[in-house]
C-alpha cells in the first residue's frame, strides 16, 4: 500500500499567496484594518464619525448575540430589551447620580448580566421557537415597562433622558465625536479580545459542545443548565454594553428608541457577517447602519422594499454570511496561486 506523502498531509493553513501563508496575510489584514480605523476620525466629517461609532456600538450588540446564538445554539429575538437596559442604566447614572460616563459602561455590562442570567433560568426549559417566542415577548413587553407609571421618576416616562457627550479628556485636541469614537473602538476592541479568549478556552469549547450535542455535552460533564444561562448574561452583558455605548452616543434615551425593530436588526446584522464568526459581526454592524440609509436614498416612498430587496440579494450571494464569503474568497486565491 502506498504510503502517503507529508506534502498531501500538509493542512490547509499551510497554503501559501505570493510567497507568505495565509495567516500572515490575515495579521497583515487585521493591522492595515487597525491603522485605517485609528486615522478614519481624523479624515472624515464629524457626522460620519458619529455614524461609524454607531456602527462599532452595533457591532458589539451583533457580537454579544452571536456568543448566545452561534456558539451556543441558543436563538433571540429579545436582545433590543438588553439594549435599552443598558442605556437606560448609563442614562440614569450619568443624569441622577451624576456618574462619569466610562463608569456607566461597566455598570450597565453588570446590570444586564444579571437579568441575562436571571431571565436564562427560566428558559432553560424552553427550546427552539418557543425560546424565540419568550425572547419576543421581552423585547415587545420591554418599552411599555419603561413608561410605566412606577418607573417614570428614574426613566423620564415618554419624554426620555437627555444626557451630555462627555469632551476629550486630558486636553487632547479631539472634539467629542471624535474622542467618544476613540472610546468606543477602545472599548469595542476589549469586548472582542474576552470574546475570543472566551471561545477559545475550555468554558468556550463547552458552550459549543451543548450547541452541537446537548445531550453528549452533559454525557462529559458539562452543567448544561449552568453553561446556557451563563451564556445567556454573558451576552446580554455585551448588549448592555452596547447600548451604554449608544445612548452615551445619541445623548438621548426614550422606550420607541428600542422596540422590535432593533432586536430585527441585530439579528439581521447576526446573519449578514455570519452566524458563529467573530470578525463577522463589525460587518452585520456597518451593514444595519448605511444599508437602511442607502435604501431611503434611493426612493424614499419604497425605503423598506429596496431594503428588502437588497437583504434577499446579499443572502443569496453570501448565504454563509461576509465572513464566509470572505473564506470562499480567500481559499479561491490561494488555490489559484498554488
Amino acid at each position: 500500500m502506498k504510503q502517503p506523502l507529508k506534502s498531501d498531509l500538509a493542512p490547509a493553513a499551510a497554503k501559501t499567496v505570493a510567497g507568505r501563508s495565509i495567516k500572515t496575510w490575515s495579521r497583515a489584514a487585521v493591522i492595515a484594518g487597525v491603522f485605517l480605523a485609528l486615522l478614519l476620525p481624523l479624515a472624515i466629517k464629524g457626522f460620519l464619525v458619529f455614524q461609524l461609532t454607531l456602527a462599532l456600538i452595533y457591532a458589539v450588540a451583533i457580537l454579544g448575540l452571536n456568543l448566545l446564538t452561534g456558539f451556543n445554539g441558543q436563538f433571540s429575538l429579545g436582545h433590543s430589551a438588553f439594549y435599552g437596559i443598558g442605556a437606560y442604566t448609563a442614562a440614569i447614572l450619568m443624569d441622577q447620580a451624576d456618574v462619569a460616563y466610562y463608569w456607566t459602561v461597566p455598570a450597565a455590562g453588570a446590570a444586564c448580566f444579571i437579568v441575562g442570567f436571571l431571565f436564562g433560568l427560566p428558559a432553560l426549559r424552553l427550546e427552539g421557537l418557543y425560546l424565540v417566542l419568550a425572547t419576543f415577548a421581552l423585547a415587545i413587553a420591554m418599552p411599555q415597562l419603561l413608561k410605566s407609571t412606577p418607573l417614570e421618576p428614574w426613566t423620564g416616562g415618554v419624554q426620555g433622558i437627555v444626557i451630555l457627550k462627555p469632551d476629550a479628556p486630558f486636553g487632547l485636541p479631539l472634539n467629542s465625536d471624535q474622542w467618544l469614537y476613540y472610546f468606543t473602538i477602545l472599548t469595542a476592541a476589549l469586548m472582542y479580545a474576552g470574546a475570543v479568549n472566551l471561545v477559545r478556552s475550555r468554558t468556550g469549547r463547552a458552550i459549543m459542545a451543548i450547541r452541537d450535542n446537548p445531550i453528549a455535552a452533559s454525557a462529559m460533564g458539562v452543567d448544561v443548565a449552568l453553561y446556557k444561562s451563563l451564556t445567556f448574561g454573558v451576552s446580554a452583558l455585551y448588549t448592555g454594553v452596547a447600548g451604554a455605548l449608544g445612548a452615551i452616543a445619541v445623548q438621548f434615551v426614550a422606550p420607541d428608541s428600542f422596540t422590535f425593530n432593533l432586536a430585527i436588526a441585530l439579528f439581521v446584522g447576526l446573519v449578514i457577517g455570519g452566524v458563529g464568526s467573530i470578525p463577522g459581526t463589525l460587518l452585520g454592524g456597518l451593514f444595519i447602519l448605511f444599508v437602511p440609509n442607502i435604501a431611503e436614498e434611493v426612493s424614499k416612498g419604497l425605503a423598506q422594499a429596496v431594503y428588502g430587496v437588497i437583504l434577499i440579494a446579499v443572502i443569496y450571494l453570501m448565504p454563509s454570511g461576509a465572513a464566509g464569503f470572505v473564506r470562499l474568497i480567500v481559499g479561491r486565491i490561494a488555490r489559484s496561486w498554488t
